[in-house]
């Protein structure tokens, strides 16, 4: 699997997984997510993570529903975890194969590109 430009990825439309497909290995993971740096991926490598802090709740749900829009339509969708009202982390696997997939990038790029902070909001970096 080759390492492809978040440019690209974001042109990509994400195919359907039942299985039977290796996952990423762990250095083409961390390869790939050298391009898309709001990711982060999790100890085992099974998991990309990306965690935003809004203003308020309502900021914080109205990201969600774009969130869910952008899911439906790509037919692949992350875990959201919105705690403390507006801490919002987004967390994705292809769990068909128990790890990361080529459209867990094309994903993550998409989201990437739908997401705008609010004056006060932020962007964290989650280790692990």
């Amino acid at each position: 699997m080759q390492i492809v430009p978040a440019d690209e990825l974001i042109s990509k439309k994400c195919l359907p997984c039942e299985g039977g497909v290796e996952a990423c290995t762990l250095e083409h993971s961390r390869n790939q997510l050298a391009l898309l740096p709001n990711w982060h991926l999790s100890l085992d490598g099974k998991w990309i993570h990306r965690k935003l802090v809004f203003k308020n709740f309502v900021q914080a749900v109205s990201c969600i529903n774009k969130i869910a829009e952008l899911a439906e339509s790509e037919a692949h969708h992350p875990d959201l975890h919105l705690t403390g009202y507006r801490n919002l982390e987004i967390a994705i696997s292809t769990h068909a194969i128990d790890g990361l997939s080529e459209n867990d990038f094309i994903l993550a790029s998409k989201i990437d590109s739908i997401v705008t902070l609010p004056p006060g909001g932020s962007s964290e970096a989650r280790g692990g």
